[in-house]
């Protein structure tokens, strides 16, 4: 069995939420974390988890990208349906440094509305005892000041614990998440792509109680479907290239991420 610890369920590009999950299940993934990130896509994420309660467990959140769009209104809105609901944690939130402010928003500003936002998420996850996905994007490698950055916000709330998504950074980096936040890291279909040797080298070493493996999708479909609408089934690509850098078995990667995905989002063993 496996769990799909980060995906977008919500997405218009779903039409069927009952094929995505007759299509998962055949694959052997037979629980997704997904990500509500904005107003658009809160209630329709909850809907979804409504509609499949086995198959969906939601999370909510504004995504960094989206900040500036959101009103005090909006925010009280999604703090009010994550109390009332039951979420597996807050998410997706965190930095986004891949893309430049958007019009008529200085840099500094915009980097400091982010960071304001962050630090509500992690509030807000102690509040509801809850942990917390972060995303963290740089123009520029592992993308070292974007990671600093959430780091010593995710500092500043040691009872959360935070799991990197999609992560691409060093090992040094992993170390770190480890060693100081007790946090997690979360691999997805980037590490099937050619020229990810260092990504590839950090979930090969990575020990077996610190990470987990999603999809991102719609987004980030593994080889050979680079390019592609992902789905939630295709973590199961993304465990077969775990398990072969590990030299393990798929069953032993699948046992162990399963597990720390239960811990991490408080799910009911089944």
């Amino acid at each position: 069995m496996l769990i799909d610890t980060h995906c977008h369920l919500a997405s218009k590009r779903y039409d069927n939420l009952e094929a995505v999950k007759k299509e998962a299940n055949a694959c052997g993934v037979k629980v997704c974390i997904s990500q509500g990130t904005s107003p658009e896509d809160w209630e329709r994420t909850l809907a979804g988890a409504q509609e499949l309660p086995d198959f969906i467990v939601p999370c909510l959140a504004v995504h960094p990208s989206d900040c500036t769009e959101v009103s005090e209104e909006q925010w009280q809105q999604m703090e009010k349906l994550a109390e009332e609901n039951k979420i597996a944690a807050v998410g997706e939130t965190g930095l986004d440094y891949y893309w430049d402010a958007p019009t008529g928003w200085e840099e500094s500003a915009y980097r400091s509305r982010q960071h304001q936002f962050l630090e509500r998420h992690f509030e807000l996850a102690r509040k509801l005892h809850l942990n917390i996905s972060l995303h963290t994007r740089d123009k520029v490698g592992a993308g070292d000041a974007c990671f600093e950055d959430a780091f010593a916000i995710a500092r500043q709330f040691p009872e959360v614990r935070p799991v990197f998504h999609c992560f691409i950074g060093t090992k040094m980096q992993a170390e770190r998440i480890f060693s100081d936040l007790d946090g997690m890291i979360s691999f997805t279909g980037l590490i099937t792509f050619k020229k990810t040797e260092a990504v590839q080298a950090v979930a090969a070493w990575c020990p077996a109680e610190r990470f987990m493996v999603e999809t991102d999708a719609p987004f980030l479909s593994p080889e050979p479907y680079r390019g592609q609408l992902n789905s939630p089934g295709r973590v199961a690509l993304v465990a077969e290239k775990i398990a072969q850098l590990r030299g393990q078995s798929v069953e032993e990667v699948a046992l162990h991420t399963t597990a720390n995905a239960r811990h991490f989002f408080r799910l009911p063993e089944g």
